[in-house]
């Protein structure tokens, strides 16, 4: 049964933490509707994210990514995931901080190198060590990371499903944010195939 939502839930973290996948099977446990930043800023440019950072900068990308995330806070209780590089923003921190809670995924680097070395959709790590790169991201990321409200940490070989119920608990012992008593708020079927899958295959 689902649990519903006082307040959003806003996952931060770094590329390949799992903010999509885990997002979408909480958003199906709590009964809420599931946002991506990053995709909405997709549809709102029509044109990738590596697009944006290759023809406008980072910067551009940046404020972009701010509109849209206040944008994304101003609905009803959802579950949203955000970009990498999102709550690193002191504005990004207060407004999720305002309208609900950050819930940082935390992974090592191995894990987010494993699930992001196949891919070519991401415009940070189009350097020449990749590896490295990914690594001093997360080395000088951390701190802001550090301070979401919650924070939960990743485990080789659990499961989406599983990612998600540890988040839950964690919401749980938080408190103020999970509403074990309302109805399901969803108001659009969810893709709930995802969660079948580990959590070592999950896409950010």
């Amino acid at each position: 049964m689902a649990v519903g939502l006082k307040k959003t839930v806003a996952l931060v973290g770094m590329m390949g933490a799992g903010k999509t996948a885990v997002g979408k099977a909480l958003a199906q446990k709590c009964g809420v509707d599931f946002l991506d930043s990053d995709a909405e800023i997709e549809k709102a440019a029509n044109c990738s994210i590596a697009e944006i950072f290759s023809d406008y900068g980072e910067a551009f990308f940046r404020d972009k990514e701010t509109l849209v995330i206040s944008r994304l806070l101003a609905t009803k209780q959802v579950v949203l995931s955000t970009g990498g590089g999102a709550f690193l923003s002191g504005t990004n921190r207060d407004m999720i901080s305002d309208k609900g809670v950050a819930v940082w995924l935390k992974a090592d680097v191995d894990i987010l190198w494993n699930r992001v070395r196949h891919k070519n959709t991401r415009p940070l790590l189009r350097t020449a060590n990749p590896y490295e790169t990914l690594t001093e991201l997360m080395r000088t990321r951390t701190p802001f990371y550090e301070k979401a409200g919650v924070i939960v940490e990743a485990e080789p070989g659990l499961s989406i499903e599983g990612m998600a119920d540890k988040v839950i608990e964690a919401l749980r012992a938080f408190g103020g944010i999970l509403d074990e008593d309302s109805p399901p708020q969803r108001t659009a079927p969810q893709d709930g195939g995802t969660a079948a899958k580990t959590a070592v295959e999950a896409k950010e």
